[in-house]
C-alpha cells in the first residue's frame, strides 16, 4: 500500500485525487507544511509515501513515472515527490526544514525537492505534461497541453526499448507492445510472461529433439513465439513499472537458459538422425558466452573511466547519426533478435549441422567486429581506469584458490597482465594438442600460475579487459577439446552440461557486479575451484581415467557445479537485499 499526501488548497474540477487512487495510493489532504509533516509522521514506515501539490496538472502516466517506479528510493517530477522506506528519512528532514521556514504557509513541493539532501531520480517525461500552474490562465493552458497529448500512446511507445535491434524493432515490437498492454489489463506480471517465454523455448527445444522435419518446423515457430514473449515481458515491466529483484534475476538468466537449451535440443535431434553435432553445439555456446564476457568486461572497464573519449568512439558516434548505418551496425553484431530469427529459419528449413555451421560463422564474424572495435577504442582512448573497474575485472576473472595463492606472493609483477594471460593460454593450448597424455596437466598448471600472476597487479591497462574473456575461452575450450578427444559416446553432452553450469555462474557474477553487490561469496568460488582449479582438475581426470570414467567424472562435476551455483544464486536473487538490475540494452 502507498500513501499520497495532497498539500494545499483543492482546485475545483481537478482529477488529481482520482488519478492518484487509480495508481494505488491512499489519498490524504494537508493544508500546509506543518500539517503535511504530521501526516507523514503518521504513515507506517514500511510504506511508500508521496507528497503532491494540489495545484498539479499533468498526465496520469507522468504521475506513474514519477511516483511508482520501485527502483529508486527518491523520485520527483514537477509538483510531486515520492519516497520509498529507504528515502523516508531524507524526505522527513527536508519537510521539517520547509515547515520551520514556511510556518503555516502553503508547502511548495518543488522547494521541498530542492531541499532534499539525497539523490533524487527525475524521470524523462518527453511530451508528457507535469506542471504546477500559478494562476487560472496558466492552469487552462496546462490542461490544453494535457488534452493535446495522448497519454496512452506515449505510455505504449515508452514501453519499447530505444535501442533494440532491427528485427526486434520492425518485426516484433510493433505488435508485442499491444500484447504487453493486454497482459497488464488482465493483471499478468512480467515474471509470469518471462516464465511463459522460458516454457515455450523449452517446448521448442523438445520439438527440435524429436529429429523430425515437422518437429524442426514447430521448433522454429515456437522459438520465435518465445522471443515475442521475451520482448513482451520487458515491455510489460516498462508499461506498468513492475520492476522487481526476482524479475531482474529471471530476465538476466532465462535468455541464456533458453538459447542453450535449444542448442541441446538441436544436438539431440541430430543424434536421432545419426549425426553427432554435440561438439558444434558446445562450440556455439562457448563462442556466445565469450562474446558476452567481452561485452561485460569492456563495459565494466570503462564504466566510470575518466577522459573516456577516443577518435574511434567519435567515428562511431558519427556513424550513428546516419540512419542506415545505425541498423547495419546493429545487425552486424547479430543481436539476440537477429540470431534467434536466423536459428529458427535454419532449423525449419535445413539441418542442425547447417544451423550450427551458419551460427558459428555468424557469431565469429560478429565477435571479430565488436572486439576489434573495442580494442581500437581502448588503444586510442586516454582513459584512467578506477579501482572499482579493476576490482570488477578481477571478479570477472574468477580465479580460484590456486591462482589466488600465486597472485598474493610478494613478487613484483612479471609483465602486462594481458601478456601473462596470453602466455598461459598459449602453453595450455599447445599442451592440449601435443598428443602426450599428461602434457595438458602440466599446461594447465602453468596456465593456473600465469592466471595468478596476471592478477598480481590491478587490471588497469588499456587492454586488460580482455583477460576475463581469455580465461573463459581457455577453461571452456579445455573441456571441449578433452571431451572431443575422449571419443566416447556421451562425453560431449556431459561437457555441455559442465560448461553450461559454469557459464551460469559467470553470468550470475556479471549481474551481481552490475547491481553493485560485488562478486559471489568467496566460499562459492573456492568450492567450485575457480576457473584455474576447474581447468586443472579436468585435465587431471582426463589423463588419469579411462574415457568412460572421464565421461562419468564430467557428469558428476556438472551436477555438483550446477547444484552449488544454482542454490546460492537463487538464495541471493530472491533475498531482500538483492539489487534490481534491469538491462535496457540488448546483449549480443
Amino acid at each position: 500500500m502507498s500513501t499520497a499526501i495532497v498539500t494545499g488548497q483543492p482546485v475545483p474540477g481537478s482529477s488529481l485525487e482520482s488519478d492518484l487512487r487509480a495508481l494505488g495510493f491512499e489519498v490524504l489532504t494537508a493544508s500546509d507544511a506543518t500539517d503535511t509533516g504530521n501526516l507523514l509522521a503518521a504513515v507506517p514506515a514500511d510504506r511508500r509515501v508521496a507528497v503532491v501539490d494540489a495545484r498539479f496538472v499533468g498526465h496520469p502516466h507522468a504521475l506513474r513515472l514519477g511516483l511508482t517506479d520501485p527502483r529508486f528510493p527518491l523520485a520527483a517530477i514537477p509538483g510531486a515527490v515520492t519516497a520509498q522506506p529507504a528515502g523516508r528519512q531524507a524526505l522527513s528532514r527536508a519537510l521539517t526544514r520547509e515547515a520551520a521556514a514556511g510556518g503555516s504557509t502553503d508547502l511548495a513541493v518543488d522547494g521541498l525537492v530542492t531541499a532534499l539532501d539525497a539523490d533524487v531520480h527525475r524521470p524523462e517525461l518527453g511530451s508528457l505534461v507535469a506542471a504546477v500552474p500559478a494562476d487560472p490562465q496558466a492552469r487552462n493552458e496546462a490542461r490544453q497541453a494535457v488534452a493535446a497529448v495522448d497519454d496512452e500512446a506515449v505510455r505504449l511507445k515508452s514501453a519499447v526499448k530505444s535501442r533494440d535491434g532491427f528485427f526486434t524493432t520492425f518485426f516484433i515490437s510493433p505488435y508485442s507492445r499491444y500484447l504487453a498492454r493486454w497482459c497488464a489489463r488482465r493483471g499478468l506480471t512480467p515474471n509470469q510472461v518471462t516464465t511463459a517465454s522460458l516454457l515455450t523455448a523449452l517446448i521448442a527445444a523438445g520439438c527440435a529433439a524429436t529429429g523430425t522435419r515437422i518437429g524442426f518446423v514447430a521448433a522454429g515457430a515456437l522459438l520465435i513465439c518465445s522471443f515475442v514473449l521475451d520482448c513482451t515481458d520487458g515491455q510489460l515491466a516498462r508499461y506498468s513499472l513492475q520492476y522487481s529483484t526476482l524479475g531482474a534475476w529471471l530476465d538476466a538468466t532465462f535468455d541464456r537458459a533458453k538459447e542453450y537449451a535449444y542448442y541441446a535440443g538441436l544436438a539431440l535431434g541430430a543424434a536421432r538422425g545419426g549425426d553427432d553435432v554435440w561438439a558444434l553445439a558446445l562450440g556455439a555456446m562457448i563462442l556466445q558466452t565469450c562474446r558476452h564476457v567481452v561485452d561485460f568486461s569492456f563495459n565494466e572497464a570503462n564504466h566510470d573511466a575518466t577522459a573516456n573519449t577516443s577518435p574511434t568512439a567519435a567515428l562511431s558516434d558519427k556513424l550513428d547519426s546516419v540512419g542506415w548505418t545505425v541498423w547495419v551496425r546493429r545487425m552486424i553484431v547479430l543481436p539476440i533478435g537477429e540470431r534467434w530469427a536466423l536459428i529458427a529459419v535454419l532449423t525449419a528449413a535445413t539441418t542442425p549441422r547447417i544451423t550450427f555451421y551458419v551460427l558459428l560463422v555468424g557469431c565469429a564474424l560478429a565477435a571479430t567486429y565488436t572486439t576489434a572495435g573495442r580494442v581500437l577504442r581502448s588503444l586510442t582512448r586516454k582513459a584512467k581506469r578506477t579501482d572499482r573497474a579493476a576490482q570488477a575485472l578481477a571478479d570477472l576473472a574468477d580465479n580460484g584458490p590456486l591462482a589466488g595463492l600465486v597472485s598474493r606472493t610478494r613478487r613484483a609483477p612479471l609483465g602486462s597482465p594481458l601478456l601473462l594471460a596470453l602466455c598461459g593460454v598459449a602453453v595450455l593450448t599447445a599442451s592440449l594438442f601435443s598428443g602426450v597424455t599428461w602434457a595438458p596437466v602440466a599446461g594447465a598448471f602453468v596456465y593456473a600460475v600465469a592466471s595468478g600472476r596476471a592478477l598480481a597487479a590491478p587490471l588497469k591497462g588499456a587492454l586488460d579487459w580482455l583477460v576475463p574473456p581469455l580465461f573463459r575461452a581457455a577453461e571452456y575450450g579445455t573441456v571441449l577439446v578433452l571431451a572431443s578427444k575422449s571419443g566416447v559416446n556421451g562425453a560431449l553432452p556431459a561437457a555441455f552440461g559442465l560448461v553450461a553450469a559454469v557459464a551460469y555462474h559467470h553470468y550470475d557474477t556479471v549481474y551481481r557486479i552490475r547491481g553493485n553487490a560485488g562478486a559471489p561469496p568467496a566460499w562459492l568460488v573456492r568450492a567450485i575451484g575457480g576457473q584455474d582449479g576447474r581447468t586443472l582438475l579436468v585435465t587431471v581426470v582426463a589423463a588419469a581415467l579411462t574415457a568412460t570414467q572421464f565421461k562419468v567424472a564430467l557428469t558428476v562435476l556438472a551436477v555438483l557445479a550446477a547444484g552449488l551455483v544454482l542454490v546460492e544464486s537463487i538464495r541471493f536473487w530472491v533475498s531482500a537485499g538483492a539489487p534490481a538490475v534491469h538491462d535496457e540494452g540488448e546483449p549480443a
